[in-house]
């Protein structure tokens, strides 16, 4: 199995259980969001969208997905459910939140595009950026946040976490630039305030969401950590602004 293959089928999972997690959260809100159709997208997006980046093959392929946007709308037709739009709507919303960024994150990878070359440095180097600002922002909330920084949405986060989590992430981003020669010091920085501003109102979503189904944890794959959607909720609200600054202000 080379490389391609092996980032091709990481990515795959990692979509698809973020997305069947999503579905079945609003799936207990008594919605029926189109599981098969969505899945079936979302692969096609990932698939088309590696393929494209690496290339392997043309633009061209990304058309296949029209069709199978089409066929969700159509299959409502045949599931006679009773809030077909309803349904429709969270099938869409979970590739929109999940798909769209994850694609994004594997753009970032490829950059400058179009040159097909994929630079591991730059996914481990966002990833070890938002372990830092995660691991930060719990530590330092436990030991000395006292101001809520959201309270009627997430009353655990703090003012003082949000903080400590930021100085952790700036810190590892410019050790990071030390090593990682992708981007220099100023650009793992930029990088990192992007993460953490973008990455924390993807977070405090992610909890508006679970505070509306009335949910502790979006679920319980990872003993200890809740589900996919805890995990990566400020990967998937941080890579689009990430995939903006580098087309913006890298060279394309």
């Amino acid at each position: 199995m080379n490389n391609l293959t092996q980032r091709v089928i990481t990515g795959a999972i990692l979509a698809l259980l973020a997305l069947l997690e999503f579905y079945r959260l609003f799936h207990t809100a008594g919605l029926s969001p189109n599981k098969r159709g969505g899945v079936i997208l979302s692969i096609g997006l990932v698939v088309t969208c590696a393929l494209t980046l690496s290339r392997m093959i043309g633009p061209k392929v990304f058309l296949v997905n029209i069709p199978i946007t089409f066929g969700v709308f159509i299959s409502e037709l045949f599931r006679r459910e009773i809030n077909p739009f309803h349904n429709l709507a969270f099938t869409f919303l979970g590739i929109l939140c999940i798909t769209v960024p994850l694609c994004f994150f594997i753009t970032i990878a490829y950059f400058p595009v179009p040159s097909g070359i994929y630079h591991p440095r730059i996914p481990l180097g966002y990833f070890l950026i938002l372990w830092a600002s995660d691991s930060g922002a719990y530590f330092t909330g436990k030991a000395l946040g006292v101001h809520p920084l959201f309270k009627r949405i997430s009353p655990k986060k703090t003012w003082e976490g949000s903080l400590g989590g930021a100085a952790c992430a700036l810190l590892v981003a410019y050790l990071i630039s030390r090593y990682f020669a992708a981007q220099n010091a100023a650009g793992w920085m930029y990088t990192a305030m992007i993460i953490i501003v973008t990455g924390t109102f993807g977070d405090l979503i992610k909890s508006l969401m679970k505070r509306s189904l009335n949910l502790k944890d979006s679920g319980t794959i990872l003993p200890g950590h809740g589900g996919m959607l805890d995990r990566f909720d400020t990967l998937l609200g941080s890579a689009p602004f990430v995939f903006c600054y580098f087309v913006l202000f890298r060279q394309v």
